[in-house]
């Protein structure tokens, strides 16, 4: 049997302000590739109960520009995870092959634009959630027998494709604006080639899905994702489809930590039709107590409520008189520090770090 290679055994959230410590248990992992091919990178998060629970593989985006891959990391995503572990599941957040600290090479490159293989890009893709879910499914805190893979943007189109091929035990997927070759605000690079995939993928994807496409999406459009919903359907696949109303400025950016109070209730809609619904009130969750600096104005204060919600590492930066910049989902901690203040600095001088994740700093 496969062994997990902890990097740091056991991690505590502590909640804060009344709420119980000890609700959530993460733990850093790495996932075998097999063979001499490395590892992938990991975050596996559960309630800290004991029991068996059914998993979830948690899949990133992947970023236009290829010199950010290098630098995500598993914790940008801890906040849609603790929205499954609040719910009873395991999640595992896995960094596919050439993101992150994962080993292996980018292996979902779809070659150029004229000439797009996005088949081949999702099947890369589906390969690194299917070799996830299977390493992790050996864990005695995990049930093997109810699996379901979640995945935003290229990671959703990696879930549509991975169940074309599923592993036991998946029983159910959800992609949000699932897509590929999007290489600037609403074009994209043969969009044919694109729905092709989709209904490609469709001919042997059996397992229930849901669909989450903002209308404001400048990924993949409106028009775009119905094109993609009646490939996929027409091939054989199983979608529950939702045109969700508009999200911030691009609705791409719906599955976020902002963005919870409207995508939750789809998802847990979609559990309940599958019968999988594991915990009729979702435990609580951690909550930050410290206070907005008394020097930001209104929208400041609005940026400082997000900040809050949003994933490690992250930093937020103030000046004396109100100017502000923030950056989360980052690597380490001085890459955050770095970040808020470059846009803090972008309209004053004397900008300093005033909150590191979810601390003052010097406290």
């Amino acid at each position: 049997m496969r062994r997990i290679i902890f990097i740091i055994c056991l991690v505590l959230i502590r909640a804060a302000g009344g709420h119980a410590e000890g609700l959530f248990v993460l733990e850093p992992t790495r996932i075998l590739l097999g063979g001499d091919s490395g590892v992938l990178e990991a975050l596996f998060v559960r309630p800290n109960e004991p029991g068996r629970y059914p998993l979830v593989a948690l899949a990133h985006g992947s970023p236009r520009s290829a010199a950010d891959r290098p630098n995500m990391t598993p914790l940008a995503m801890l906040p849609q995870a603790l929205e499954f572990a609040r719910r009873g599941w395991a999640v595992v957040i896995v960094m596919r092959r050439g993101y992150g600290g994962s080993d292996g090479g980018w292996a979902e490159s779809y070659g150029s634009c004229d000439n797009a293989n996005y088949t081949a890009a999702g099947a890369a893709g589906a390969a690194d959630l299917k070799t996830a879910l299977e390493f992790v499914s050996h864990r005695p805190d995990v049930d093997p027998s109810r699996m379901m893979a979640v995945g935003v943007s290229a990671g959703g189109f990696a879930t549509v494709a991975l169940t074309a091929d599923p592993p036991p035990g998946l029983v159910a997927t959800i992609s949000f604006a699932g897509g590929r070759g999007s290489l600037e605000a609403d074009q994209v690079c043969r969009p044919d080639r694109l729905i092709d995939a989709f209904h490609t993928f469709g001919k042997t994807s059996r397992i229930p899905m849901l669909w989450v496409y903002a209308e404001n999406d400048h990924f993949f459009g409106p028009a775009l994702a119905q094109q993609f919903k009646a490939a996929f359907v027409g091939g054989g696949g199983n979608v529950d489809f939702i045109a969700a109303p508009a999200f911030g400025n691009d609705g791409h950016g719906l599955f976020s930590p902002p963005g919870i109070p409207q995508w939750t209730p789809y998802v847990e809609s979609f559990l309940r039709q599958q019968k999988l619904t594991m915990r009729a009130t979702p435990l609580p969750l951690p909550q930050p107590t410290i206070a907005a600096p008394k020097a930001l104005g209104t929208n400041g204060q609005k940026a400082f409520a997000t900040f809050l919600t949003e994933a490690p590492h992250k930093a937020f930066a103030l000046s004396p008189d109100g100017y502000f910049g923030w950056q989360s989902g980052q690597r380490t901690i001085d890459a955050a520090r770095a970040s808020a203040l470059k846009f803090c600095q972008k309209n004053a001088g004397n900008c300093r770090v005033m909150f590191i994740d979810d601390a003052a700093v010097g406290q």
